[in-house]
């Protein structure tokens, strides 16, 4: 059912159905519009449109259908609904009953798309750095094993200087570089939230939208309402840094299959990366990277197509925006999935030292070394530049190399050329004398190896952060305390409970969005439990569990905590955190008397496990 039929008397020509509808391409929103939607349930809770029992019940009945699509997302496209924002409410509804129909009181779905559009570059966006930094770190790898190996530079793909590969390697890593400082600056500028923002002119209900956007791991509301829904300024900033980053890897690739061409024969990439010909049996073709050229004019090709859909659009919302996903998701695709290529081309490379360092010798690469040479002898440059230039000419005739003259043949050109001119005529020298910041001198080029990697190490992607909860927090604790406990896995835990424990939970974020959590409670002296952990039924799976749990044994390390136990129905996870089985009967007293609370007690499938956090200490130290 539309979710806008009540005005129409005819119902849509299936022709335009099919040209209207979105779902086959938005359906990769799903996640992103059940969120939203949970923290829209919440908003509508605070302004007295849900109750709390009505609310609760929608956040049940969302987290159950983002479990359904992460497990299968595809299972969207059997539906008919006209885009993802249908289909989620009317599978709510299914659920739910006629609450399902409250939930877009005071929404609209251009907020909702513009909301959904930013969780999903946002999230996207950190992946895609996380994809920036693996290249950079197998490319940083890579020239920390070649910094010895001499390559030919080139200007106008004529043999100009000697550099080495590392250095060649490293200039891609500031390009990429470049690349991730812009994708982070953009991330950082769509971190806004423009949920509450209505049709155009904001929504008829005083909720909190900084409140609001902080739920939904947003730092900030946006300021503007028609601005709020009609913006594409982000997807296009996406799509411009892609196409950026995609220029940056067709260079890479164009540099990389010339070194792979038998003219040159500098690298050999590995089987995994490359194929042959149906005919000529003796070919290993450069696929990979030659796709990775061309992908490049799919991404711009999105880039413009966006631009020439927004440039004429009046404020707010039109449906032309509708046409901002498929090229965006396209772009994005497109760009992580050639980094990752990029990466993989290489892994097992073999780069041909002596190849490349005979190719370095040839072209008279050592020419500017002897022009410097003479203006050293009191000559000035232009001179020198025109009697090295004769001289390269002579040498050509010859059919030698300038280092292969004679004293006697190098001073019919310059009488200051000396015996000493064969020492700076080497690739060693020519190399060594490029000692300043980023030059190619063999102490600049370990000094610039080491500063890239340490710029990589020093990056903080794990999305996921773990810090102590806030009393600002009771609001996500109570609710997630809830859910978990409504769904059999913890005990309740009622509201003044938690204030009163607040120093005992940790909270586990991603992105400023609060995502789980748990708490260390302490017994007696050298005991304590974790208890209360759950994490949000959208975050499973992805390291949010393992990380609190870490937290909370390192917290219980430091406050010289013996044994910390815990009673949980999936004892294989705990495990896999070095927690051992241990008896029930071990247990306080206490820790059984809170089971009576259990509605399991008379049933209980727990199981007790527990880490010795002394024993732990003893290892370490008797194996240091």
């Amino acid at each position: 059912m539309a979710l806008w039929g009540g005005r129409f008397t005819q119902a849509a020509d299936t022709r335009f159905k099919d040209f209207n509808d979105s779902l086959r391409f938005d359906y990769r929103l799903a996640e992103q519009d059940i969120v939203g939607s949970i923290a829209w349930s919440k908003a509508l809770l605070s302004v007295n449109v849900l109750t709390e029992q009505e609310q609760q019940k929608l956040e049940l009945a969302l987290n159950e259908l983002k479990l359904e699509v992460m497990e299968d997302p595809e299972q969207i496209l059997k539906s008919h609904a006209e885009d993802i924002h249908s289909w989620v409410e009317q599978q709510l509804i299914n659920k739910v009953g006629d609450l399902g129909k409250k939930l877009h009181t005071g929404r609209s779905r251009n907020d909702q798309v513009a909301t959904d559009l930013k969780l999903w570059c946002r999230q996207q966006g950190h992946q895609l750095l996380i994809a920036l930094d693996n290249l950079q770190s197998k490319m940083v790898k890579v020239a920390r094993e070649h910094q010895d190996t001499v390559l030919p530079g080139y200007t106008h793909l004529q043999r100009a200087q000697p550099v080495t590969f590392a250095h060649w390697c490293l200039a891609y890593v500031e390009m990429l570089d470049r690349d991730y400082s812009r994708l982070n600056d953009a991330i950082n500028r769509l971190d806004t939230c423009p949920l509450g923002s209505g049709a155009l002119a904001g929504t008829a209900y005083p909720m909190d939208r900084e409140e609001l956007a902080h739920n939904l791991g947003f730092r900030r509301a946006t300021r503007n309402s028609l601005d709020s829904v009609s913006d594409r300024d982000h997807v296009m900033e996406l799509m411009s840094i892609a196409s950026i980053s995609m220029l940056h890897l067709s260079r890479l690739s164009e540099d990389m299959i010339f070194y792979n061409s038998g003219e040159s024969g500098f690298i050999e990439l590995a089987d995994t990366v490359t194929s042959g010909s149906s005919l000529m049996p003796q070919k290993k073709n450069p696929d990979a990277l030659e796709l990775i050229r061309g992908k490049c004019g799919r991404v711009y090709g999105s880039l413009a197509g966006m631009m020439m859909t927004v440039k004429a659009l009046p404020l707010a919302y039109n449906k032309d925006m509708q046409e901002d996903k498929e090229g965006l998701f396209d772009a994005l695709d497109t760009w992580n999935d050639c980094m990752q290529m990029a990466a993989l081309c290489f892994d097992g490379i073999k780069v041909n030292g002596e190849r490349t360092l005979e190719a370095a010798k040839q072209g008279y690469a050592n020419a500017t070394e002897l022009a410097d040479y003479l203006v050293a002898k009191g000559i000035p440059f232009r001179e020198a530049h025109h009697i090295v230039g004769v001289a390269v000419v002579g040498a050509i005739a010859k059919g030698c190399a300038l280092e292969e003259l004679s004293i006697a043949e190098l001073k019919e050109f310059s009488e200051a050329i000396e015996d000493d001119v064969y020492d700076i005529l080497t690739i060693e020298s020519c190399l060594e004398k490029r000692s300043a910041l980023g030059g190619v001198s063999p102490k600049q080029v370990a000094y610039a190896v080491d500063q890239a990697q340490q710029r990589i190490d020093q990056r903080d992607l794990s999305a996921v952060k773990v810090r102590p909860a806030r009393l600002t927090d009771i609001d996500t604790l109570e609710s997630m305390v809830a859910y978990w406990s409504s769904m059999g896995e913890n005990l309740p835990r009622s509201r003044n409970e938690i204030i009163r424990d607040i120093g005992s939970f940790a909270v586990v974020e991603h992105q400023g969005e609060v995502t789980g959590c748990a708490s260390l409670y302490v017994y007696d002296s050298g005991l304590a439990e974790i208890r209360s952990l759950g994490i949000d039924p959208g975050w499973q799976r992805q390291g949010q569990g393992s990380a609190i749990v870490q937290h909370l044994v390192d917290r219980a390390r430091k406050m010289a905590i013996q044994k910390v136990f815990v009673l949980t129905r999936t004892p294989e996870f705990f495990m896999q955190h070095n927690f051992l089985p241990t008896s029930k009967s071990q247990l306080p007293e206490k820790v059984l008397k809170d089971c009576d609370q259990c509605p399991r007690i008379h049933a209980c499938d727990e199981v007790a496990l527990e880490i010795n956090l002394c024993e732990q200490v003893i290892l370490r130290t008797s194996v240091a």
